[in-house]
């Protein structure tokens, strides 16, 4: 009876695939209710200033910036640099940069910017010697003269204490040449784009500028009972160009920042290819890791270099109960936005959306049972080195087929059999305490991003006899 259902199905699920090669979902767009990145007020008493947020210049040294504890003046690029730097002791060496053939100050630097190092002083530095996520400190005591410059006791403190009465607005582009990447299983290669011609990669000549692409190539666990035909795999790739959001209002009247904002976002596609039989799910899905990315931007806000960490863990997620075998293949495109949001009154506030297009699928279905498949990102951003907000994206399909057969003592029998793909996205992740490093008041526990999820029917059918 068994083989009969399994026979009388196939055909409806043929035609389930003929039907999906045509069908395509409209965007599906949710966002989180919580505030939007904070819009910037104008100064009210005239000194404020509103500060450019670019990329750091490539190809040359970024200049630390020095806020002078004396109180006079503003933070400005200074002619010295973090020579050296130990975590554990919070000591550093502070020697002077070189300023080329002529001893004249660089344009835009006032003689303050040369002046030694001294106690109450707050250095923001670029990547450097024992700072590799850059430095955001200040001095507590000058220790003394060494071979290599200044050294001097530091202590953590936060942006507001460079940044001040100041404001800033600005999207910056992740340079994908500046992303490492850890392959954590064979088959996996990666690729980019970026101006000048200037490309990386098997897949490098057909991606856009600022494009970075992840392509994956994996076996997965197999049902214990089923053939060698069957074996399990996850084929496609991972196509993203992000870009770091940051925002700052530190307009006076609020004892500290009005408002600030951390984010990342940028546009996403992805094609992949679930097919076999997926071995049984022992509850928890199985999780399967197979790129770590890293990249340590620096976005220069004014004249402070602000060091921005990215990391994202690609993986592939299959969930499955060990009886159906699939050969589904899904192109999925859209974008996302993760971040944490400030309001003087209000405090920090989750950011989340997500527009999500699948594009038409392929699929054929045979046995009953139910799989899910996705190809997702957890994806992590902060300032020096601090986790500030964490974010998992994972696009996925999902699939599940039916088959019952009766039979009477008359001699009739009936076999019924349904089946129903459907598309869908999850976002999650947290805000973390970290982000108090803007100078905001510090929260005691992650902020939910809150979980959003989006699905949508694809395809569906059903067949009786």
């Amino acid at each position: 009876m068994r083989l009969l259902a399994r026979r009388l199905l196939l055909p409806g699920l043929t035609a389930l695939a003929l039907a999906a090669t045509g069908c395509s979902s409209t965007p599906h767009t949710r966002a989180a209710e919580p505030a939007a990145p904070v819009t910037l007020a104008p100064s009210v008493d005239g000194t404020s200033q509103q500060l450019d947020v670019a990329a750091a210049p490539q190809g040359s040294p970024t200049p630390a910036a020095v806020s002078r504890g004396d109180g006079k003046g503003k933070t400005e690029k200074s002619s010295l640099k973090v020579a050296s730097y130990d975590k554990e002791s919070g000591r550093a060496v502070i020697s002077t940069a070189p300023e080329g053939p002529t001893r004249t100050p660089s344009p835009g630097k006032s003689p303050e910017a040369a002046k030694p190092v001294a106690a109450g002083d707050v250095i923001a530095s670029a990547p450097a010697p024992g700072a590799p996520n850059g430095l955001l400190a200040k001095v507590t005591e000058v220790v003394g003269k060494t071979d290599r410059g200044t050294e001097v006791k530091t202590a953590a403190t936060t942006l507001n204490s460079v940044l001040g009465d100041d404001r800033a607005d600005g999207k910056v582009p992740v340079d994908p040449a500046s992303v490492t990447v850890e392959p954590l299983m064979k088959g996996v290669t990666f690729s980019w784009a970026k101006g000048q011609g200037l490309k990386f990669g098997p897949q490098g000549a057909k991606l856009p500028l600022g494009n970075l692409r992840l392509d994956v190539d994996a076996s997965v666990d197999t049902a214990p009972d089923a053939p060698a035909s069957a074996g399990a795999s996850v084929t496609g790739f991972v196509q993203l160009a992000p870009q770091v959001e940051f925002s700052y209002d530190g307009t006076p009247g609020g004892g500290g920042p009005r408002g600030a904002y951390l984010g990342m976002s940028g546009d996403w596609s992805s094609q992949w290819k679930l097919q076999g039989r997926a071995a049984a799910s022992t509850g928890a899905p199985k999780r399967i890791p197979f790129a770590k990315l890293h990249s340590s931007p620096v976005i220069q806000v004014g004249p402070v270099p602000v060091v921005v960490n990215l990391d994202l863990t690609c993986y592939i997620q299959v969930e499955a109960d060990g009886r159906v075998t699939l050969d589904v293949q899904q192109d999925v495109k859209g974008d996302f936005k993760v971040g944490g949001s400030y309001a003087f009154g209000k405090g920090w506030t989750p950011v989340s959306t997500s527009t999500v297009q699948s594009t038409p699928v392929q699929a054929t279905v045979t046995a009953a049972g139910r799989v899910k498949g996705a190809l997702g990102a957890e994806a992590s951003v902060g300032l020096y080195g601090a986790v500030g907000v964490t974010a998992d994206f994972a696009p996925y399909l999902r699939g599940e087929a039916d088959a019952k057969a009766t039979a009477s003592s008359d001699g009739k029998t009936s076999v019924t059999g349904a089946w129903a793909l459907y598309g869908g996205f999850d976002l999650s992740g947290n805000l973390h305490l970290q982000l108090s490093l803007f100078g905001t008041p510090v929260f005691e526990r992650k902020i939910p991003l809150g979980a959003l999820n989006r699905e949508w029917a694809l395809v569906s059918g059903s067949t009786g006899r």
